[in-house]
Parts: structure tokens; sequence; C-alpha cells
């Protein structure tokens, strides 16, 4: 026994002190190793960002053919196949679910917080982009910006009040069915009229079309409003609302296993993108002053403005929040999607930042469709960089129509890449600016809508957890409030029974009669 402890004591060259070494050893390679499981898969995204730079670099000297590059870009497209496909299904269920899990007070306090601060985030993205273009000037001294290699399509030009018609006729789609993948736009035709001079007059007379394209407005409406309707039916409607629920849920599975295809997918989209790109030099170059200052303005909301916002709502700290949402900010990045990106943010700030689904599932769908921050930047910038490129100069009444019309038409712009720069002709269209130049923001939309689609995603996140902070207050309040009733509802009968004359009197009888008790059986003894 004596040699068998001496053994166990001499095993090491310190005795008994290496036993916790062992174990601290072993806990740091625990420690190491669950953060690895717990962040793979942003290290793997971030990964797959970097790997797609690189690959886009290194392939970029090898002159691809146009087919060539789109085989290259075949499982990008597949992740943004993936991403579109789940949109459908995670908006509706998402939005019924929520709103039939919240009461009709709650619905409408969030619902009046969520309009107030997606409002006034865009007021203030919007009034933070003119204030940039007067302070730098993107368009003044423009130079080589009618190179060919600038010129691109111009999107048609639409009436600012047709605009507006269209985006409430969206609001209450004829058909639900064809809303999953058409969209209602007015078109105009030209109609050719005598008068009675001999004279050909032309006449141009607005059409309704339907496009291409998911009419998310509607569907966004109508999912809100049937779960409203569920709520009130009550126990008719629970059979429902576990459908929508439990369809919810399996949506999120299926999310969750196109996640672990995301870095994939982003590493070939990246690659793929800089290997398009074309005489970079002139793009730089030329509109180098307005690329700074729209990515400087995106850099400002998003790294400074929306963070305090977020701070100032819940005393915490607003990076931390955002620091578990790398991987949809990169998905972001990489997909020029607001929708696309969806999913993963759901996800995330579910179970990385510990947001209810009850307010996540309500708020997220509507802030990215409603909630265009970046967007706002991007449209106000191009429109005081084409202002100064035509050398006019924007009065207060033109500057308050830019605010209060890219506040608006960022609503209705669609969550796809590219889809701001279709509502810039409407605020061009709204001051009387020509709407050729849009070409020039076309030649660079792909380099400014990446940022302008993290801090879109961004400000939905920050409100999503402001919401989130409030509701739990809320929920903490009133259990104190309970609490407090129960104990003046207890002290109040305490000294009900002490001060209360036919308590007392009850307990004097009791009282006597007890005390009476004893006597008589004496006597009776």
């Amino acid at each position: 026994m004596e040699a068998a402890r001496d053994g166990k004591a001499g095993s090491g060259p310190n005795g008994h002190a290496e036993g916790p070494a062992a174990e601290r050893g072993a806990g740091r390679l625990r420690g190491c190793r669950g953060f690895l499981r717990r962040n793979a898969l942003v290290l793997f995204t971030v990964s797959g960002v970097a790997a797609g730079v690189a690959l886009g670099t290194a392939v970029r000297g090898a002159a691809l053919s146009p087919a060539q590059v789109a085989y290259l870009a075949f499982p990008g497209e597949l992740l943004l196949r993936m991403l579109r496909m789940v949109i459908l299904p995670l908006v509706v269920c998402s939005l019924v679910s929520g709103a039939a899990s919240l009461d009709t007070r709650s619905l409408g306090r969030l619902g009046g917080i969520a309009i107030a601060y997606f409002l006034g985030t865009t007021l203030l993205a919007s009034g933070l982009a003119v204030a940039l273009g007067f302070i730098i000037r993107p368009g003044a001294d423009a130079a080589g910006l009618n190179a060919p290699s600038l010129t691109g399509d111009v999107p048609p030009s639409k009436e600012t009040v047709d605009s507006f018609l269209d985006l409430i006729r969206n609001l209450f789609p004829a058909n639900l069915v064809a809303a999953a993948f058409q969209t209602y736009a007015t078109d105009y035709r030209m109609l050719s009229r005598n008068t009675t001079s001999g004279n050909v007059t032309w006449e141009k007379i607005p059409v309704g079309t339907e496009v291409e394209g998911m009419n998310i407005l509607g569907l966004v409406l109508f999912a809100l409003v049937l779960g409203v309707a569920l709520k009130k039916l009550g126990q008719e409607g629970e059979d429902l609302i576990r459908f929508f629920n439990s369809f919810n849920e399996a949506t999120m599975v299926v999310v969750s296993w196109i996640m672990w295809y995301v870095p994939i997918g982003i590493m070939f989209l990246i690659g793929s993108k800089i290997v398009e790109m074309e005489d970079i030099v002139v793009l730089v170059t030329s509109l180098g002053k307005y690329i700074f200052a729209s990515i400087l303005g995106h850099f400002i909301h998003g790294g400074i403005i929306l963070p305090l916002i977020y701070f100032a709502s819940t005393r915490q700290n607003p990076y931390r929040f955002l620091l578990g949402l790398i991987t949809p900010f990169a998905t972001a990045f990489a997909t020029c999607s607001s929708s696309a990106t969806l999913p993963s943010m759901i996800k995330c700030i579910e179970e990385n930042n510990g947001v209810d689904k009850r307010i996540s599932r309500f708020i997220l769908p509507i802030g990215a469709t409603v909630n265009m921050d970046g967007a706002a930047i991007f449209q106000c910038m191009a429109t005081v960089f084409i202002a100064q490129l035509n050398n006019v100069d924007l009065n207060a009444g033109q500057i308050f129509t830019i605010l209060v019309t890219a506040t608006a038409s960022s609503v209705g712009a669609a969550g796809i890449p590219a889809g701001g720069v279709l509502t810039i002709a409407i605020i061009l269209e709204a001051i009387g600016l020509p709407t050729n130049d849009l070409s020039l923001i076309l030649a660079v939309d792909w380099i400014v809508d990446r940022t302008t689609t993290v801090v879109n995603v961004e400000g939905d996140a920050l409100g999503a957890g402001i919401l989130n902070y409030l509701n739990e207050k809320e929920k903490k309040d009133k259990e104190q409030e309970l609490k407090e009733v129960n104990v003046e509802a207890v002290a109040n009968s305490k000294s009900e029974a002490e001060t209360s004359p036919l308590v007392t009197h009850k307990n004097q009888v009791s009282n006597t009669s007890s005390t009476a008790d004893p006597e008589s059986k004496e006597s009776v003894l």
C-alpha cells in the first residue's frame, strides 16, 4: 500500500501539482473546441469571403469566356435559388404565426414602435446622405464619365404619382397565387389623337401590367391580417395556427441545412463577380468620389448612428449584439439581397442573440420589405450626384422633396440586387432631373449595393433587438405589479381581520365558548 502511494505521489516531477495543471490544460482544450463548434459557421463564412476574393483575383488573369464565367458562378447561383426558395413560406408562415401569437394590444404597440423606428432611421439616413453629398460634392468636376465602358441600360422612367399608386395597388393583390411570382407595374402606351385643325397629337396613357417578381408587400399585409383574424377566432383558429407554426419550424430546419452551404456559395459568388469586372480603373478614377461618399454614409449610419439608437434604447452594447450576426452580414454582402438574407438573419438572431421568436418572425419580414436605410442613403447620394453632374443647385424645396420621396420610395424598393436603382428614377422625376445619367449609377451599383444591403439588414436586426428589449421590460414590469398587488391584498386581509367588528365578535364568541367548555366539563365532573 505504501509503495502504491509512493508510486502515485511520484508519478510526475511536481508530485500532486501535476494533476491541476493537466486539468487546466484539458479545460482550455475543451473550451477551444466548444468555441470552434459554436462559431464554426461564422468561421467558414468569413473564410468563404476571403477564398472568393483570392479565387477571383487568381482566375481574373485567365481571360475566361462569358460561358466559363457562368460555369464559375454556378455554385453561387444555387445558393441564391435555395435562399429564394424558402422566402415565400418563411415570410407568410412567420408573419401569420407571429401575428397570431401576440394579443391585439401588443401587436398594435409593437407595430407602432416598429413603424416609428423604420421611418425615423430612414429619415436620418436620407438626411445624412444629402449632407455628405453637399460636403464631399461627388459630382463636381467629375471627368471621364462619358466613357463607353460606363454606359448601361437606363430603366424606363415612370410618373411619380403612378409609382405611389402602384405601391398601394401592390398592397392589395388581386390574386394571392399570382402575387407569389408577379407584381403590378404601370406601363405606358402612346395614343394618337386627331385635332380639329388636322394635327396629330400623342398622348401617354398608363396601362397596368404584371411583371416578374414576388409581390412581397401584398403577401406581408395578407399574412398579418390572416394572423389577426385567426387570433380573433379563438378556439376555432387554433388548428390553423398550429399548422402555420409547424410549417414555420420546418422551414427553419431547412434554412439551417442551407446555411452550411452558404460559405461555398459565397466563395463562388464573389469570385465570379471579381472576374466579371471590366475597366475597374476607369470606374474608380471617374466615380471614385461617389463610391467613397456612398460607402462612407453607410459606414457612419451602420457603424455609429444605428448602434447609438440601440444603446440609447436598451443601455446594452450594440457591437456585442452585432457580433452574433456575422453570417447574415456576409450573406448580405455576397448576395446583395435583403430577402435572400432573411432566412439566415432569423436563425442567427434567435440562436445567437436570444431574441424572442414572436418578435423576430414578426418584425424581420416586415423590415426586409419596408426598412431600407442603406437604400435611402444610396438613392439620396445618387440624386445629389446627378444634380451636381448637371450643374443644378438644389434649393430647400427640392431637398425636402428628396428626403420625403426617398423615405417613401425605399418602402417599395425590391429586396433584390439593384432594386434601389429603379426607385432613384422616382426621385429624379419628382425634382425634375434627367434620368439618362442613371447609367452611371448602374455601372458601379454592384459595388455600392453590397454595403447598402448590409446596412439594410443591420437596421432590421437592431430594430428587432430594441423591440425584444422593450417587450421583455414590459413583461417584467407587469410581473412586478402583480407581486405588489398580491402583497397589498395579503396586507389588507390581515388588517381587515384585526379591525373588522364582525370578525372580532366572531372570535370573541369562539373564545368564550372555548373557555366555557372546560368550566362546564368541570362542573359536570
